[in-house]
């Protein structure tokens, strides 16, 4: 399968979106430190995960040990600042998909060090504002694993 990692996020709730949808599409999720949240907070359990769900989970204390536990895999920067859209690139099984905080995004020398290649964004209409985190998620990991053939799925 792929995996989807979000940088530093947040808000509890987008979190808590996106494990449900790892737990769904079948995805493995990272979390590098720090967040904004408490795993164990009521407004993550309010999007009706159970304790399964966080078995998907992976915490890294920073940046720098996500990108140890990456190694030899090939991370995509999902950002406004993406090059082309993320319906143009081929995913591949063990791809990670790398999301930035709701407020701020990636940051730019992650960004910057990421090939121009793998740099995605979704297609929106001139002067839109980005989309939620969990919708974000949706819509990329989505096409990854349609490209994949929906591998695991009932």
């Amino acid at each position: 399968m792929f995996h989807i990692a979000l940088y530093e996020p947040e808000i509890a709730p987008n979190t808590g979106n996106i494990i449900r949808l790892c737990a769904n599409n079948g995805s493995q999720l990272h979390l590098i430190e720090p967040l904004g949240f408490d795993l164990e907070e009521k407004k993550l359990r309010r999007a009706g995960l159970d304790y399964s769900d966080l078995t998907s989970v992976t915490r890294h204390k920073n940046y720098t040990a996500f990108l140890e536990a990456m190694a030899g895999k090939r991370i995509i920067a999902c950002t406004t600042k993406g090059s082309r859209p993320h319906t143009q690139i081929a995913f591949q099984e063990n791809d990670v998909l790398l999301f930035g905080p709701e407020t701020r995004g990636l940051p730019m020398d992650i960004i910057d060090a990421t090939p121009l290649a793998q740099r995605l964004r979704i297609p929106m209409t001139a002067n839109s504002r980005s989309l939620n985190l969990s919708n974000s998620v949706a819509i990329i990991s989505y096409e990854a694993w349609r490209q994949l053939g929906f591998a695991g799925a009932e």
